[in-house]
């Protein structure tokens, strides 16, 4: 392995000459992780190669309508296609995470292929040691906005077709928060542009993301934010805390908690927003802040995890109880910079 990655850019004279790909993303994948895989499957298997999408883990029923999603191998349930196709692959395109820790009971079998490794990502710290090829940049909105990057800059703008657009739209519209973020930038809003002219229809794309939830969902949000979010204005700060037991009680399934964390952000003053959920196995937690708190460095030095500026998550072994009590001691120790946030 090369201790610097090199530059993708160096793979478009090849291409076109057709190969084995497999694309994957990091575990539980969300709106950019599937819609820059897919997007990437979608432009790749124009040019005659085998192509094939692998999850580390199951993903959210609302992401299944992407172009391409019924053909992606859930690597835990179909392990043997999954390993096989792992091992028969020329390219390895990593997507939307940058340590190999992220791909869960992948990691050893992705350590040990021999195949080229590509990173598309924009997340912070890379692990570059782990990949041949690749691109990390943190002033991107999303991964997906990076494919398209990489689609225009090998010159082959002309192949963007609607099952790209739809995916990629996917993908830039829930990493920028419905286009909220201070990530979108004009050339997100360009990209966004480029995308309608396939004639994507973008109505369509966020009822499928955003109007697809079961009615449990919508009781499980109503109980979290009754009875599990604690509010703790002296350091501008709220926190939810999931015990297990209540996603058992409302059959919770695999993206059910997405976008819960946001909602705590929505109270007056609040900066720092926090959900922490027992999964039995571990503790996940994400985080969200407002302005200047910093919650890539809040979670890589308490929880084990990071992220960005303003979004991050992380994962710890202790009891739910001990996470709890690590949180609170984490804002006391942060109390200066969550009052100094602006």
């Amino acid at each position: 392995m090369q201790p610097f990655m090199k530059p993708v850019s160096d793979l478009f004279p090849i291409l076109s000459e057709p190969r084995n790909i497999v694309i994957t993303f990091h575990q539980k994948p969300d709106g950019d992780a599937m819609g820059s895989g897919l997007g990437l499957y979608n432009f790749l298997i124009q040019f005659g190669h085998q192509v094939t999408v692998v999850s580390p883990t199951n993903w959210a029923s609302f992401l299944s309508w992407m172009p391409g999603a019924p053909k992606v191998l859930d690597f835990e349930m179909q392990n043997a296609k999954a390993i096989t196709a792992l091992n028969n692959a020329n390219w390895l395109f990593c997507l939307d995470f940058n340590t190999l820790s992220r791909v869960k009971k992948m990691e050893a079998v992705v350590e040990k292929l021999a195949c080229t490794k590509i990173l598309i990502d924009h997340h912070q710290q890379p692990q570059t040691e782990a990949f041949d090829f690749g691109i990390s940049n943190t002033g991107k909105s999303s991964t997906a906005e990076m494919v398209y990057d990489f689609i225009i800059a090998s010159g082959h703008d002309a192949m963007i077709n609607k099952e790209i657009a739809e995916c990629l739209y996917a993908g830039v519209m829930t990493d920028t928060g419905s286009f909220r973020f201070k990530s979108t930038t004009a050339d997100v809003h360009k990209m966004v542009a480029r995308l309608k002219e396939t004639q994507m229809d973008h109505s369509q794309v966020h009822e499928n993301l955003f109007d697809n939830f079961q009615e449990g969902r919508f009781r499980f949000f109503g109980h979290v934010l009754l009875n599990c979010m604690q509010v703790f204005y002296e350091y501008n700060t709220a926190l939810i805390v999931i015990p297990q037991k209540d996603l058992i009680k409302f059959n919770v399934k695999t993206g059910d908690t997405e976008g819960l964390v946001n909602f705590p952000l929505s109270i007056k003053g609040i900066k720092l927003a926090a959900v922490i959920i027992d999964r039995g196995d571990e503790r996940k937690s994400s985080f969200r802040s407002k302005g200047g708190f910093d919650v890539n460095t809040f979670a890589r030095t308490y929880f084990n995890g990071g992220g960005h500026f303003n979004a991050a998550g992380g994962k710890n072994a202790e009891p739910l109880e001990e996470v709890v009590a690590k949180f609170k001691k984490a804002i006391e120790d942060n109390k200066i910079a969550l009052n100094e946030v602006i």
